[in-house]
């Protein structure tokens, strides 16, 4: 039995989750942080609070708990950071992230055996079906558990998205939670300049999915809203989150900017970032 953290332990874990992924990101000297600080609350909240599933039960196939797809693969040091503190495996190994050979590489892949990484989610774009994939499975199976999907603003500018988005609300694909990090950015520019998105809420509302919206840097918030999410299946429909997060959340200086997308931090910004960030677990 999972058990529930209060909104203060579950932010005094999202701040070590911040220290983790600057460390991981300047000692491989590449990787994407921006997005990673943006997630570092929910991703927490998700993993400790939220998921009906712990490393002591979780299985390759799924069954009978829910499971969770990163679509937005790039954002992989928040994913292994907040595996890595809830202990699906050791801490210590996040010191390997990037490096060749080892499980922790640029994007997630089912090829290193990462327990819970069922597909690799470099290219952007397919998360949303290969979710609906699983959900369906589920369905099959009579399993009432639920898939949740993560995946980024910039990303849905990608076609195959809404195919799949129009498929799940004809098939009435209920238990399906799409969360999408509403930052905004993506790594050209802000998301209105590059290929304006519009009205995320009307866009869903119109494809006939429920829509939640959430401050995704509020742990109160995040904990209030994904509450809810599970009363919205009585409507026969899939949900989508859609979650405000500011990218390089938690460090002033990558904070309101898309250059933070992913470029690594030098020694200095590195060490000006660790001094705004809290160590509350220990450092790996």
């Amino acid at each position: 039995m999972m058990e529930i953290m209060s909104s203060f332990e579950l932010e005094q874990i999202a701040q070590q989750v911040r220290r983790d992924i600057i460390r991981m990101v300047h000692a491989a000297k590449s990787g994407h942080p921006g997005g990673s600080l943006g997630c570092a609350d929910f991703m927490t909240a998700l993993f400790f609070n939220i998921l009906n599933c712990t490393p002591e039960n979780i299985s390759e196939n799924g069954m009978d708990q829910d499971m969770f797809f990163l679509s937005n693969g790039h954002i992989s040091p928040v994913l292994y950071s907040v595996m890595a503190r809830r202990g699906y495996f050791p801490v210590s190994e996040l010191a390997s992230f990037r490096f060749l050979g080892t499980r922790l590489q640029g994007h997630p892949s089912p090829l290193y055996k990462l327990p819970g990484i069922r597909v690799a989610s470099g290219s952007l774009g397919q998360g949303i079906s290969i979710a609906i994939g699983a959900a369906l499975a589920k369905k099959a199976n009579q399993d009432e558990n639920l898939i949740y999907v993560l995946c980024g603003d910039g990303e849905l500018q990608e076609g195959q998205n809404w195919e799949a988005i129009l498929f799940a609300a004809a098939k009435k694909v209920d238990n399906l939670v799409l969360i999408i990090d509403y930052n905004q950015k993506q790594i050209d520019g802000a998301i209105e300049e590059v290929c304006n998105l519009g009205s995320l809420q009307a866009k869903f509302k119109a494809f006939d999915w429920e829509v939640v919206e959430m401050q995704g840097n509020s742990m109160e918030d995040i904990l209030k809203q994904m509450s809810c999410v599970k009363t919205h299946r009585l409507n026969s429909k899939p949900v989508a989150v859609i979650m405000h997060t500011e990218m390089g959340m938690g460090v002033d200086f990558m904070m309101g900017t898309h250059k933070w997308h992913g470029s690594p931090p030098n020694d200095e910004q590195a060490q000006n970032a660790l001094n705004q960030l809290q160590e509350t677990l220990g450092d790996y």
